[in-house]
């Protein structure tokens, strides 16, 4: 009887501590998934989407109408169609991973361990995690490099990009830092604050294709809107990042040299928004419902 009373302990003992173990597990998962369902979201997009961003990064740069952009890309040749493409696949499927994946890390965290209002806390954990995104930006400078044309002899690789700003010390490869700053964190606040509300507003999804397309709409509005708030802070941030080498110059200077070079004209400065409207409904349309779509299988 004793040693039946003391094998029955045992595995009262052992029971609940394997629990413990597959409970720990399940939530490590949970948590991971986010990251994963972002990175792939990420991956999905850029590879539908990249020539299309390379014909809208010539219009920041050089103020270029639509067709000159083209015509641009058509000299350059279709072999350099998809050049610097692997900095945005390594700088934007990490960034999506750690946007939705941090996301979720800092709201648990922060709902947690502070007594704030719900809508309180989930706006200051995206902007954390929009701070902690711009620790890439390296990949964002480099990929700036990469698809302005004047650089096209000078690298021949993304390896050789980073190769080359080397020897100008590491705060080069941070050069843009500020409008990167000021435009993800509030971006992800909107983003993550509105997503919900704006699918409320849309017909209800009864059906597994319903929910996609409904994730498509909302995605796409919201990357629309966030897109024009912010295209001029990206004007900004792809004329910093052109330059190699020299002063760094403040986003305040810069704003106003691009203002007078666009002789002081808002539809000269907003060049390219039209394209990055559409771009961004067709690009945050498919981050979105390819997010909810394998949050959903997973």
């Amino acid at each position: 009887m004793d040693s039946e009373a003391h094998g029955k302990r045992k595995s009262d003992l052992v029971l609940p501590a394997a629990k413990q173990e597959l409970i720990q597990h399940t939530v490590t998962i949970g948590a991971a998934k986010h990251y994963f369902c972002g990175y792939c979201a990420a991956f999905t997009n850029i590879a539908i989407t990249f020539p299309i961003q390379k014909v809208l990064f010539r219009q920041q740069l050089y103020g270029l109408r639509i067709r000159d952009a083209i015509r641009q890309l058509e000299k350059d040749g279709i072999r350099n169609l998809y050049r610097g493409i692997l900095p945005p696949l390594l700088q934007k499927t990490t960034t999506l991973a750690l946007m939705f994946g941090l996301y979720e890390d800092f709201s648990s965290l922060l709902l947690r361990h502070t007594n704030s209002p719900e809508l309180v806390t989930r706006s200051v954990a995206a902007i954390l995690a929009g701070t902690t995104e711009a620790l890439l930006t390296p990949f964002e400078r480099v990929q700036t490099l990469l698809q302005d044309y004047k650089h096209h002899d000078r690298f021949t690789n993304t390896f050789q990009a980073f190769k080359v700003l080397r020897p100008y010390g590491i705060g080069e490869y941070y050069r843009g830092l500020i409008p990167i700053l000021v435009r993800n964190g509030p971006s992800n606040a909107l983003f993550f604050g509105l997503r919900t509300p704006i699918k409320e507003c849309l017909p209800e999804a009864k059906t597994y294709s319903a929910h996609v397309i409904n994730d498509f709409i909302c995605g796409g509005l919201l990357g629309a809107m966030l897109g024009i708030l912010f295209f001029p802070i990206n004007v900004v941030k792809a004329r910093m990042q052109s330059q190699i080498g020299g002063e760094f110059t403040s986003f305040g200077k810069v704003f106003m040299t691009i203002w007078t070079e666009r002789d002081g004209k808002l539809t000269h400065l907003f060049r390219g928004a039209l394209l990055n409207y559409n771009r961004s409904i067709l690009s945050w349309g498919i981050i979105n419902a390819t997010y909810e779509l394998l949050l959903k299988l997973f």
